[in-house]
């Protein structure tokens, strides 16, 4: 009996020690890649090369999906308005959805899906080829001059993203709501410029996607620095990226969005 107990708590307790040992590392690595991040901002050109990397190599799917997500709000929101006689407020439902949470939401998950993918297989793939050490042993430091670049560049793309995001998905409301179904030009604009503030809205929208740029890249390159130096290590870390991502997107959503509009 006693046995059996211990042999329990056993398969409880590894996984926990495994897992706090391994947040632990985690929180050291994000200290690392600020302490190195100075370093960074000295090459700028480094930086520069990532954001290409993470966000100009992004945009096509950014552009694409931001524009579908804005015609399904107006087709939707346009028959929902209709049904309360408010059709002239699609503008305001389009911009306040996009701006507020689908932009920064959608433009993170779909960021993590690509750029994040690509960074852990990166860093995954030089460690398991050793150019990582190769690095050390030539006395350039790896959080420098591979990691510390590649975070800040997925920091600052992320927010850019997210608002070509909002304002194709914008467009794409307006072509369907005012070119297909008939809804007044001047008062889609005007009741959208009046509606959306400026700190309430678009500033917090930039926050959310601030902080989701950070998570994802931090995420993602801990996974890329932390996976076995195997192809099943890398495959796995990748996936790993994903999930861990998109779930921390989610949960900040909704913490950052309780505290943004405690408020109203």
């Amino acid at each position: 009996m006693m046995g059996g107990l211990a042999r329990f708590f056993a398969a409880i307790g590894h996984p926990v020690i495994d897992s706090i040992e391994r947040l632990g590392f985690a929180s050291r690595f994000f200290g690392l890649i600020l302490l190195r991040s100075g370093t960074s901002f000295l090459r700028f050109g480094l930086v520069i090369r990532e954001i290409f990397s993470a966000g100009v190599l992004s945009m096509l799917i950014i552009i694409v999906s931001g524009l579908f997500v804005g015609m399904v709000l107006g087709l939707q929101g346009y028959r929902t308005l209709q049904t309360y006689g408010s059709a002239d407020s699609l503008g305001v439902l389009v911009a306040l959805s996009l701006v507020r949470e689908l932009g920064p939401v959608v433009a993170a998950l779909l960021f993590a899906g690509r750029a994040g993918t690509a960074m852990t297989t990166e860093v995954g793939l030089m460690k398991a080829t050793e150019q990582l050490s190769a690095l050390s042993m030539m006395a350039v430091d790896p959080m420098a001059r591979i990691i510390a670049p590649r975070f800040w560049g997925a920091v600052i793309a992320m927010p850019l993203l997210a608002a070509i995001f909002s304002a194709v998905g914008v467009f794409g409301g307006y072509l369907v709501g005012v070119v297909l179904l008939g809804v007044d030009d001047g008062t889609f604009w005007s009741q959208m410029q009046a509606a959306v503030d400026f700190r309430e809205d678009i500033l917090n929208g930039v926050i959310k996607s601030l902080v989701f740029g950070c998570v994802i890249s931090a995420i993602a390159l801990f996974e890329g620095y932390d996976a076995p130096p195997t192809a099943e290590g890398v495959s796995r870390a990748t996936t790993r990226t994903v999930v861990t991502s998109s779930l921390a997107i989610l949960a900040l959503d909704f913490v950052l969005t309780a505290f943004m509009f405690k408020g109203v």
